[in-house]
């Protein structure tokens, strides 16, 4: 059995568990380790379980749990070669853990095959990751200006999506942001809003996802109902009904178990 969980997820904090059979992945570790310990804990898990740390990009909403996570697991931590040079200068002791990827070539880890795809961010070599193992596939795609080329080949036909719903567009232009910011997250290489979202959550689930996980949601510009309400929208119209979530912000989330199920249209 494959069980994907969140352990956080929003502009203060993300972290994600893929569990299969005997392979426990991390993919990213944004909030304090002390509460990635607490919530492994809540798996019947700890850090020392962990075979992989799996880094999407460098911003401190991603990594500001790994200089600490780094002394209580053994486990390599994977990134692009550009993202890695970033951890290396922030974190020097990573030298003999790192492993660096290349975006579009698969690797294992346990029992899963990863594969990352590159992602348009302003960080150096951010990237999203699918991830296969015998009971079906999740891709992660968060921190995104557009949904690349890459990303959209790497994730077709995946059973389960976790999905950047980053911002309603009109709450983040008439809200507080300084225009600097509102420019920086409305760009190219910003993040996904509603819209954006439910457009590919539309061609994912035409493509075979079965079920879609709404992340890394902004808390000053967008609500858990307003992500929820655009992507159901675009779903609707696109005749396709995957189980739809949104992702909690500061707790652990429930399981998702990954499996194939038949595409549910209406």
């Amino acid at each position: 059995m494959t069980v994907v969980h969140t352990l956080a997820s929003g502009s203060s904090g993300n972290a994600l568990a893929v569990l299969s059979g005997g392979t426990r992945i991390l993919l990213d570790a944004g909030i304090s380790c002390r509460r990635i310990a607490a919530s492994l804990g809540e798996l019947g898990l700890g850090p020392g379980d962990l075979d992989a740390i799996l880094i999407t990009h460098t911003h401190s909403d991603h990594i500001s749990g790994l200089r600490t996570l780094l002394k209580r697991t053994d486990a390599p931590v994977w990134a692009t070669a550009r993202a890695g040079r970033e951890l290396l200068y922030r974190l020097p002791e990573l030298e003999d853990r790192l492993c660096q990827l290349e975006t579009g070539v698969p690797f294992s880890v346990g029992a899963c095959t990863v594969t990352a795809a590159e992602t348009s961010h302003d960080a150096p070599g951010s990237c999203g990751y699918r991830l296969d193992t015998a009971d079906g596939s999740v891709g992660v795609l968060t921190d995104t200006g557009y949904v690349t080329d890459q990303a959209a080949d790497l994730l077709s036909g995946v059973d389960l999506a976790v999905l950047e719903a980053n911002h309603d567009v009109e709450t983040l232009r008439s809200g507080p942001y300084p225009y600097y910011l509102k420019k920086r997250i409305l760009g190219l290489e910003g993040h996904l809003s509603n819209s954006d979202a439910g457009a590919f959550a539309a061609l994912l689930a035409e493509r075979g996802a079965s079920e879609i996980v709404l992340a890394h949601l902004s808390r000053e510009n967008n609500t858990p109902a307003m992500a929820r309400t655009a992507v159901e929208t675009a779903l609707a119209a696109a005749g396709a009904a995957p189980v739809l979530s949104v992702a909690p912000r500061d707790t652990l989330g429930p399981a998702h178990v990954l499996v194939r199920r038949a595409v549910c249209r209406r």
